[in-house]
């Protein structure tokens, strides 16, 4: 299973998101953007008809948003995965549906306090679960390391399913996710604020191969 670090990108205008997207789009495939609606979570993020630069990485789209059946309608075709929260989605196998009849992947992100039985229902119709180890909103949220149970219990029920921890992601932090039965790894201000990403990449890395 591919283990793979996935730079996330919170943007408050179009010129914010295209020099982020340039600082961080050749350390990996795939890149998280973050949508955030100032309701459910108390930030804003690509909360406008933001444009997407042309590069090789394909896009995931964690929703941290109150009416994500809304913005998959509208903005679906912009990117290659949907993440939406179980905490916000009112219609979810629906959406799970939506989502796979249009050919994009799918996965389900639940926040610290949310019990994993919540989704369990739901894990063979999803590609990918996000478990945030954070409260999400911001960068550099205090990462709340009990949560990785979430993780090992979810590895031992679905072996092949892609795992994904989203919060605080750092040197100091990688392995214990890693450890824990995650092999997608969402990393925000820790690349984001670094004054020497390529290094600082290198290093998280390292911990993961």
């Amino acid at each position: 299973m591919e283990k793979l670090i996935i730079p996330s990108i919170i943007a408050k205008s179009q010129e914010e998101l295209e020099k982020k997207i340039k600082k961080v789009s050749n350390l990996s495939s795939w890149l998280q953007l973050d949508i955030m609606d100032g309701k459910f979570v108390p930030n804003k993020s690509l909360d406008f008809n933001f444009i997407l630069p042309k590069t090789s990485c394909k896009f995931e789209a964690h929703l941290m948003i109150e009416a994500p059946d809304k913005w998959v309608t509208k903005n679906l075709k912009k990117v290659h995965k949907i993440l939406i929260h179980y905490e916000t989605s009112k219609n979810t196998s629906r959406l799970i549906q939506f989502v796979k009849e249009n050919k994009k992947k799918i996965g389900i992100a639940i926040n610290p306090e949310t019990p994993l039985n919540n989704i369990t229902k739901y894990l063979n119709e999803i590609d990918q679960v996000t478990i945030m180890t954070v409260h999400p909103g911001f960068y550099g949220g205090k990462f709340m390391p009990n949560v990785l149970q979430k993780v090992t219990v979810l590895r031992k029920l679905k072996p092949s399913l892609n795992i994904e921890v989203d919060g605080s992601i750092t040197d100091a932090t990688i392995e214990m996710a890693l450890k824990a039965g995650a092999n997608l790894f969402a990393c925000g201000s820790y690349l984001i604020d670094s004054e020497n990403i390529q290094q600082d990449f290198f290093i998280i890395r390292s911990k993961i191969i």
